[in-house]
């Protein structure tokens, strides 16, 4: 099975729908499996209105809990760098990082560790195959380790389907690493601005650091031409392939406000150039 994240440099370029359309035209020659590594907001489910099949709780942290009457010594206190507890060893639970400084140097023995939920993992059915998100816990921050959980889920099912196209998150931190973790290829969404081409060479370059081959797709393309032929010639001088350009079209809102993908819309103008960018993907992966 091979992997295809969309990821972007920054939030708003279009890669949940870019991602959906591209599923949608594998659907009809290939076996398909998606999956949502957008933790923190996911908006695939939102898409495609999936139907839940299972759910599993996801314990990906833990928090000191005081069990006891303690001296108040203050050590616990004086050993945490988040302030997550105070010295009579009562802990912040929306502060404490789960660390255990404060369990070690208790002198009363009073203070433990306790596992605790941070997400929940779904396996879902779309009109396009399977489907696997998660949603984080509010105030939560092990966004990294529910992604690395989304894609062992996913490794699971590698000798069913053909191609899983995945959904990473925008920018370049821990889920959009661990969402590049096994996969064959990177479909970096950019838009022709200052910002948008600033994000794209930083996302660009964690796919080259962790040895992803990386594709180029430039969305709302007409929106700023000059830039557009910037973030062109770059590509070019980099060895990263432009797999194509797309046009800004209101009509998009059109199909995202029926939960359809620009190809179930029928967009007349966008629908030739994303067959022509799947063709381009397909057949380097």
């Amino acid at each position: 099975m091979k992997q295809l994240v969309v990821i972007s440099g920054k939030g708003g370029t279009g890669k949940t729908t870019l991602c959906a359309a591209l599923a949608d035209l594998a659907f009809a020659e290939q076996r398909v499996i998606m999956a949502d590594c957008d933790v923190d907001a996911s908006n695939l489910p939102v898409l495609l209105n999936p139907q839940i099949r299972s759910s599993q709780e996801y314990i990906g942290s833990s928090r000191a809990v005081k069990t006891g009457e303690c001296s108040g010594c203050g050590r616990c206190a004086e050993v945490c760098r988040f302030d997550g507890i105070n010295s009579n060893g009562e802990v912040n639970a929306f502060k404490c990082e789960g660390c255990g400084s404060c369990v070690y140097v208790c002198p009363d023995n009073v203070l433990t560790l306790k596992a605790h939920k941070t997400g929940t993992v779904f396996n879902s059915e779309t009109r396009f195959g399977p489907l696997i998100h998660a949603e984080l816990e509010r105030g939560e921050e092990a966004s990294g380790k529910l992604v690395i959980k989304i894609k062992e889920q996913l490794s699971e099912y590698k000798d069913d389907f053909d191609i899983a196209f995945i959904d990473g998150s925008p920018g370049t931190g821990c889920p959009v690493i661990a969402s590049l973790r096994g996969s064959d290829g990177a479909l970096v969404v950019t838009e022709p601005t200052v910002s948008g081409f600033h994000d794209l060479k930083r996302v660009l370059e964690v796919a080259n650091q962790l040895t992803i081959k990386s594709f180029v797709c430039i969305n709302k393309a007409n929106i700023n031409e000059d830039m557009s032929s910037r973030i062109e010639q770059y590509c070019q001088q980099q060895n990263h392939i432009l797999v194509g350009r797309l046009p800004y079209d209101k009509k998009v809102l059109d199909a995202l406000k029926k939960r359809q993908t620009v190809i179930e819309n029928k967009n007349e103008l966008l629908t030739p150039k994303l067959r022509k960018i799947w063709k381009n993907l397909n057949s380097y992966l």
